[in-house]
């Protein structure tokens, strides 16, 4: 898949964990971990919105895309 999910990467520089931002956004661990190995199909925009709002980024940050 070309669009790549770089939530590992956002939580290692914050020092947060996968299960502290499931908390944080009201997600469970199991969908954020879907997000986060890229095996999501969809995200809703309320969800990017609380995922950017509690590690303090853009969307551009959490996603990028690769030909």
């Amino acid at each position: 898949m070309p669009v790549l999910v770089k939530l590992d990467d956002l939580l290692h520089d914050r020092r947060m964990t996968l299960t502290e931002l499931a908390d944080k956004v009201g997600l469970t661990l199991a969908n954020l971990s879907i997000l986060k190995t890229g095996k999501a199909k969809a995200i809703r925009f309320s969800t990017l919105e609380a995922i950017c709002r509690e590690l303090d980024c853009q969307p551009g940050d959490l996603l990028g895309y690769e030909d």
